[in-house]
């Protein structure tokens, strides 16, 4: 879990990238009140960042996190003003038979990283005025959540695990007990 943590957090670190800009190197001190612009609001001096730069740093790093991690694969994707910026597979979709991951084809699991998407996603169209986070969660869907508590569901609930979908182990401890 360590490893897959790992792999993810740094998936964060250059996604945060993506929507800045890598410096020239060397780099001189810019001076902020007088800083010179190009026309489309980058400063001057600053490099914007590209496939390749991404591609280079990446192809410096990843190999050798999967193998000092043991992770057998990975796909990393940045998207950078609503465009695939980059996309490529590291490692081995099926170690066994020494099956390359490939961005455009092999599917890993998300598992409960999904959440930190999603909610992003639900606080956006909140801050928009689209979801109302107190409002019952049934008027957003095409199905039926029970009340709990004698309350609905809102999306606060979910996001904050407290729907009360927890409770619903009927009879859970006695089938438990009776199998002993």
């Amino acid at each position: 879990m360590r490893k897959l943590t790992a792999l993810i957090l740094l998936g964060f670190i250059l996604s945060t990238l993506a929507g800045g800009q890598v410096p020239n190197v060397p780099t001189a001190p810019i001076n902020k009140a007088n800083e010179p612009m190009t026309t489309d609001s980058v400063p001057a001096g600053v490099h914007e960042l590209t496939s390749a730069d991404v591609e280079a740093f990446l192809d410096g790093i990843v190999p050798l996190q999967l193998q000092q991690q043991d992770v057998a694969g990975a796909t990393i994707a940045i998207v950078k003003d609503g465009k695939l910026l980059f996309a490529k597979g590291y490692g081995y979709a099926d170690v066994k038979n020494k099956k390359p991951v490939v961005a455009e084809e092999t599917l890993f699991r998300p598992g409960s990283v999904s959440k930190l998407f999603t909610w992003t996603a639900v606080m956006q169209l909140a801050e928009q005025g689209k979801l109302d986070l107190d409002r019952d969660v049934n008027e957003y869907l095409d199905f039926k959540i029970p009340e709990a508590f004698g309350q609905p569901i809102t999306l606060k609930n979910i996001l904050t695990h407290t729907p009360g979908f927890e409770e619903q182990l009927k009879d859970f401890f006695a089938a438990i007990f009776h199998l002993i």
